[in-house]
């Protein structure tokens, strides 16, 4: 959650929330677009924790047009896909996928292949657009998540305390390496 609020540009005044509704919400902004950021309870995790969180959340803030959820996942590095734990990962669908596999809609079977036996709906079409816009960006100006993340540890340094291997981890290069 600090990473998450150590990325808004501005935090806003929490608002009174409903008898019915225990979440504690950060506020605020990036750029134009108004944000919330929820949490999951201390050592509460998994669908159910998520759910739990999302319901009353929805409930409260009526005019909110996507949720994000952002989870944890192990490092899946492989020879096409340098995935490590704390990577953000953005999805897509192709021909095979609708974008998002979710654990617990597929089996593992023989030599420890993953075979999906289920999918969650295709991402909105507003949010696939803006996937293709962020590409072609990147292709024209490169990334500025460095950029971003030098941002924030200069407002926050007390958070590389937390984070060690922060200064140390290099995002992809354009030619897909990581140092």
């Amino acid at each position: 959650m600090a990473a998450a609020r150590a990325m808004l540009d501005e935090i806003h005044a929490a608002l009174p929330t409903p008898p019915n509704d225990d979440n504690n919400y950060i506020l605020g902004n990036i750029g134009p677009y108004n944000i919330v950021i929820a949490c999951l309870p201390a050592r509460g995790y998994g669908t159910t924790s998520a759910a739990t969180v999302a319901t009353p959340m929805i409930a409260t803030f009526l005019t909110i047009q996507f949720s994000l959820m952002v989870g944890i996942g192990g490092g899946v590095p492989s020879s096409t896909a340098d995935i490590r734990l704390g990577d953000v990962i953005v999805s897509k669908p192709n021909e095979r996928l609708k974008g998002v596999v979710q654990y617990d809609y597929g089996k593992t079977v023989a030599d420890a292949l993953f075979e999906q036996t289920g999918a969650l709906n295709k991402p909105p079409q507003t949010l696939l657009t803006t996937v293709a816009k962020t590409q072609a960006e990147h292709m024209m100006r490169s990334h500025q998540m460095l950029n971003y993340l030098s941002q924030m540890a200069a407002a926050y340094p007390q958070m590389q305390d937390f984070y060690p291997s922060w200064p140390r981890r290099r995002l992809p290069s354009q030619s897909g390496s990581r140092s």
